[in-house]
């Protein structure tokens, strides 16, 4: 069945309005909503965070008695469900006598998924779904690929010269690109929920792992740390009393009992995670990750984690800053760790590649 113009028209606000929650709604999704009477928008509004009111709630009540006979478009299946810490919309979309929902994608939440839309169905609600599917979806991908797969959605993450150098023989690598292409991976940064980086980073770098764009943001993200000796010194900044709050550092069993102990005594969160060839294993800890809602997860570093990551199959997405620089060298710093395939056939495919200019940098995103 071919979309109305008018429904296009409409569900194109509800997800302009919806992306507005951008960085602030994990775990929830990014959703907005119409109230639209007589062609006319009577009411609107979007999910500005966790734990906040519904985009649904908010459409509703700017639009008061105008909802009643009314359509609502909203980007997402509204909920049903009731454990969880704001009421449901679907009873607040029955009492509000809205005649018409229109629905751009089922919510893929196992406690949604298809009842919201069956429910209004069912109370007799004309209901229509699928209006901008594909736009929808891309705006809530980490969120999609959370409930569908038990983990976040990867994106891997570094800087390089022209001839893949991360870093110099003596381990110098700040800074590679330029300020304009740092204060791009800033932002991408506000849009993640968690960082990630290898023990060998933390040593050798010192990071902070944290947004810094001038202006206040709506929250930070969570920094986890591999390392599975729990090898982090204590004067590490992400451990400071500043940070060590959003800090998670994932271990295995190996990693001394007292060092153990001490952090958690400290107030450092620690995770004790199955081991994989002596390091942590990348798959449990993504799927710990999930369980305390982690949508979208950044990796930065260094070259070890990337290779492990790759190899185990989880990255998603990748960004590559590529500063117009050659430093050479067998032994600089590669992008990639790990050992090389012995075969091309096994190199790792990448897709759906585009190429944008920062200042004097580039950026070289894809798909695996």
């Amino acid at each position: 069945m071919k979309t109305a113009a008018h429904d296009i028209r409409y569900m194109t606000r509800a997800l302009q309005l919806a992306a507005r929650g951008r960085g602030r709604t994990s775990p929830n999704p990014m959703v907005g909503a119409v109230v639209v009477s007589g062609r006319r928008i009577v009411g609107e509004g979007f999910h500005r965070n966790a734990g906040g009111p519904h985009a649904e709630a908010i459409a509703l009540h700017a639009a008061g008695p105008r909802a009643k006979s009314g359509t609502l478009y909203i980007t997402l299946e509204p909920c049903s469900h009731t454990r969880k810490r704001t009421p449901p919309c679907v009873p607040a979309i029955l009492a509000a006598g809205i005649r018409r929902v229109v629905v751009a994608m089922r919510d893929p939440n196992p406690q949604v998924n298809g009842e919201g839309l069956r429910r209004l169905t069912r109370a007799g609600l004309s209901v229509t779904t699928g209006c901008l599917e594909r736009q929808a979806a891309q705006l809530n991908d980490s969120y999609v690929h959370r409930m569908r797969t038990g983990r976040p959605l990867v994106v891997l993450k570094m800087a390089m010269t022209l001839d893949g150098k991360t870093a110099t023989a003596a381990g110098e690598s700040q800074w590679i690109t330029g300020p304009d292409a740092r204060r791009h991976a800033h932002r991408l940064r506000s849009q993640a929920d968690a960082i990630m980086v290898g023990i060998n980073t933390v040593l050798a770098d010192d990071p902070q792992l944290t947004v810094r764009l001038g202006k206040p943001i709506a929250r930070q993200p969570l920094r986890v740390i591999m390392d599975s000796s729990l090898r982090i010194p204590l004067s590490a900044s992400v451990l400071s009393r500043r940070l060590q709050k959003g800090t998670v550092i994932a271990a295995t069993s190996r990693a001394p009992h007292a060092r153990l102990v001490r952090l958690r005594r400290l107030g450092i969160s620690v995770l004790v995670l199955p081991g994989e060839r002596g390091r942590v294993s990348l798959r449990a800890c993504l799927t710990q990750l999930a369980r305390i809602g982690i949508n979208r997860l950044l990796i930065e570093g260094g070259s070890e984690l990337a290779a492990s990551a790759l190899q185990a199959g989880v990255v998603n997405r990748l960004h590559l800053y590529v500063a117009p620089r050659l430093l050479g060298g067998a032994n600089a710093k590669g992008a990639i760790g790990g050992s090389c395939p012995p075969h091309l056939a096994r190199a790792f495919s990448v897709s759906d590649l585009s190429v944008k200019k920062i200042g004097p940098d580039l950026l070289i995103e894809g798909t695996l």
